[in-house]
């Protein structure tokens, strides 16, 4: 009887933890029409002058890490991209997470490096309650 006790709130346990993993659906419900992306963020530092001269799909891999840093990655520690071309890279790093209000937010930079010269942002961005980020601006 204890073994099955102990089992059943293993599993409960196991349950609660994999129903914080979601995968983030897009559509007709995001703000001014923009469709989400499966990064979690419809537009972020790369989305900006940063991004200037990059190709959609390079674009789109820099967002994806800008996504890893904020939602998976430990403070301080950098998120790396490559480019499909081999021609531009990046590296993404975000700050220790800290709450405002109800939302938890991190500040973060994006370096891009392009023909071996570098350039980089720093922003703000917080995760709303379906688990997508936005930049503050």
């Amino acid at each position: 009887m204890m073994r099955l006790h102990v089992l059943t709130k293993i599993g409960l346990l196991s349950a609660l933890a994999l129903s914080g993993c979601q995968t983030i659906g897009g559509g007709a419900g995001m703000p001014g029409g923009q469709a989400q992306t499966a990064t979690g963020m419809t537009r972020g530092l790369i989305s900006g002058p940063l991004g200037k001269g990059l190709s959609a799909a390079d674009r789109k891999t820099a967002l994806a890490s800008e996504y890893r840093a904020l939602e998976y990655t430990q403070g301080g520690k950098p998120v790396s991209w490559a480019g499909a071309k081999g021609d531009a890279s990046g590296d993404v790093v975000a700050a220790q997470p800290y709450r405002v209000g109800s939302q938890d937010c991190r500040q973060y930079t994006h370096t891009v490096f392009v023909g071996g010269a570098a350039r980089n942002a720093r922003g703000t961005a917080c995760r709303n309650a379906d688990g997508s980020w936005d930049p503050l601006t």
